[in-house]
């Protein structure tokens, strides 16, 4: 049920933006912002739930939170830069879009440093 009203949501606002993009561009931009903005809110306790199982298995095999919090953060900052670069790109504006996608891979490499470190600190160990 929840995907037939996000697909209705997504269909209306998409029928709404075709219509305003020709005489208000600036209006059909934000309609955009907005139907994205609810779409997210209506999947978010789904995206809760899902955490709230990981958090779950991590605690079972006693594994450092640490490690699945930044693998839900590097998924999050790869959403959040995906859909800016799409609103971009809806806007005009594909050179705008790139940098944010640019600078959401460079984000996530930062984050990852230390899951990085830390394959390479047990590889190291495994080794003779």
């Amino acid at each position: 049920m929840d995907m037939l009203q996000i697909v209705g949501l997504g269909m209306t606002a998409t029928i709404l933006i075709t219509m305003l993009k020709s005489q208000r561009p600036e209006i059909a931009v934000q309609l955009s912002v907005i139907a994205g903005i609810v779409i997210f809110m209506l999947i978010s306790a789904k995206l809760m739930a899902v955490v709230t199982l990981l958090d779950n298995y991590t605690k079972k095999a006693d594994i450092d939170f640490e490690f699945l919090s930044t693998l839900l953060k590097i998924i999050g900052i790869a959403y959040i830069a995906e859909f800016g670069a799409a609103v971009c790109k809806d806007a005009g504006e594909s050179s705008i879009a790139s940098k944010i996608e640019l600078a959401g891979k460079v984000i996530i490499m930062v984050i990852a440093v230390p899951i990085i470190t830390s394959l390479l600190d047990l590889v190291v160990k495994i080794m003779p």
